[in-house]
């Protein structure tokens, strides 16, 4: 490592108590998809103070924003995230449930640490650039909506991403690791029939159910998943059953429905035979519906060559270390959940050799803390979640990397991941997640034909052509 490069990530330990407090000043204040406006305003105002040039309202969503320094190319993208998940309010640092507001939002996805983490990445790179007068930018972007809202693919719709020259992020998470594979690609769209309310004894002939085409839409899904290809899947939930009274036939009635499949082009099929039922149920029962797009996500490009990068430095920088209160911690958090035999990291989904060497480093997955770096595993694999990260792949070179932020096998989503949140442990891994990004940064700012053999497979991949899952009309919602 040279001594710009080395100097650079030194000050990611040198300026540790800021970023830990962004990351916990989020933390503390949870903020819903498209309604993160305290994060942003945090993240603002530090960008300004690092001296970044700051845009606002990116592609007209309120709470996408980027910080950008430098000048000419090659253009780094660093991706931060910082919104939160509902119903999971939870008090830091405790070993049972224990909410702070009954039914309050909770950060259990670790989103806080995400922001602030490739805020870390951005202003080294930041520092490198300055200290050697290297040509080249770095943009970190404020993504919102990753949880609802897919505010990377609306970004995508109006080409946001196909300015850089590569992407690079992170995700908090129970392994260290080089994240490869895909992922599903997913489309969301709300349903909302109308209908005419009657007495269902004295006058049902009058009335016109929105609660039966709900039902009829569901049943009429439920056929449809004979005639679609193995890797599609149809998720729906009934946001508004109309009331409960059975002795009226509702007037109003909603179903959200949720559409997935390995490709984008097939989410986007299959959700307008999805629309063709809705309207068939209408038109079985006399209503009218309203039609609202949420969100959609495309699957993800993987880019082995930058993956190899990221790996590279990953390894040279090694891994977060802990000590006896910390395992501790996560020894007690370890047992209030269930354990199967799962062998965590992609690799070990897919490779046989891999998953026995990672079973053998967790011995036989009992270790409270999965403090090794996963081997790098650059084959086919697929993810059955869906990300907006997808949509940045197909416009960039895009890679990623999870870092430990909590115990071995922690559920996602869940009160035990929100607890962590402003520990040591998360904090450890949120800095040392900084530094490997910075450090792959700063090599494609001095490896010239790295970047050019990453441009090359991303061409390769995609010269299918992105299809948006964003519809052109559509607009952020937040739920």
């Amino acid at each position: 490592m040279n001594e710009s490069k080395a100097a650079a990530l030194g000050l990611i330990d040198a300026r540790a108590e800021d970023f830990c407090e962004i990351s916990d000043k989020i933390w503390d204040a949870p903020e819903l998809s498209l309604k993160e406006f305290k994060a942003a305003e945090i993240y603002l105002e530090a960008l300004g103070k690092e001296g970044f040039e700051v845009k606002e309202e990116l592609c007209g969503i309120k709470t996408a924003f980027s910080g950008s320094f430098g000048k000419g190319r090659p253009v780094i993208g660093i991706l931060g995230e910082f919104d939160a998940l509902s119903g999971l309010s939870q008090k830091a640092g405790a070993t049972e449930p224990c909410p702070l507001v009954d039914g309050g939002n909770g950060h259990g996805c670790g989103h806080n640490l995400l922001g602030a983490g490739a805020l870390a990445a951005a202003v080294a790179v930041k520092q490198y650039l300055q200290s050697t007068g290297k040509e080249g930018t770095v943009i970190f972007f404020g993504c919102p909506g990753e949880e609802g809202g897919a505010g990377k693919a609306f970004m995508a719709r109006e080409n946001a991403w196909r300015e850089l020259d590569a992407a690079l992020t992170w995700h908090p998470a129970s392994e260290n690791q080089v994240v490869t594979g895909t992922c599903n690609s997913c489309i969301q769209v709300l349903y909302r029939f109308s209908g005419i309310a009657a007495h269902a004894a004295g006058n049902p002939h009058d009335g016109r159910s929105a609660l039966d085409a709900v039902e009829l839409m569901n049943i009429g899904v439920q056929f449809l998943r004979e005639h679609m290809t193995d890797d599609c899947r149809i998720h729906y939930a009934v946001t508004d059953s109309g009331g409960v009274s059975p002795n009226v036939v509702q007037a109003k009635a909603s179903v959200l429905y949720m559409v997935r499949a390995t490709k984008v082009a097939d989410s986007v099929k299959l959700q307008a035979r999805v629309d063709d039922i809705a309207k068939g149920a209408a038109l079985m029962t006399g209503t009218t519906y309203e039609r609202v797009f949420i969100d959609g996500t495309a699957d993800t490009l993987p880019n082995h060559r930058l993956e190899k990068l990221l790996f590279e430095n990953f390894w040279e920088l090694g891994v977060p270390h802990y000590d006896e209160e910390e395992t501790a911690f996560a020894e007690a958090l370890h047992s209030t959940y269930p354990h199967g035999d799962f062998v965590p990291g992609v690799g070990a989904m897919a490779d046989a050799k891999i998953a026995k060497k990672v079973r053998k480093l967790t011995k036989n997955m009992t270790k409270p803390l999965n403090d090794f770096l996963m081997p790098l595993y650059t084959g086919d694999v697929f993810m059955p979640g869906s990300t907006d990260v997808g949509d940045v792949s197909w416009q960039t070179p895009t890679a990623q990397i999870n870092v430990v932020t909590l115990p071995a096998d922690t559920p996602g989503h869940s009160w035990q991941e929100v607890t962590c949140g402003k520990s040591s442990i998360a904090h450890k891994g949120m800095l040392h997640a900084g530094k490997v990004l910075a450090a792959a940064a700063i090599d494609l700012f001095e490896q010239p034909e790295t970047l050019a053999a990453a441009r090359k497979e991303f061409n390769e991949a995609s010269k299918s052509g992105y299809v948006c899952p964003i519809e052109k009309d559509a607009v952020p919602i937040a739920l």
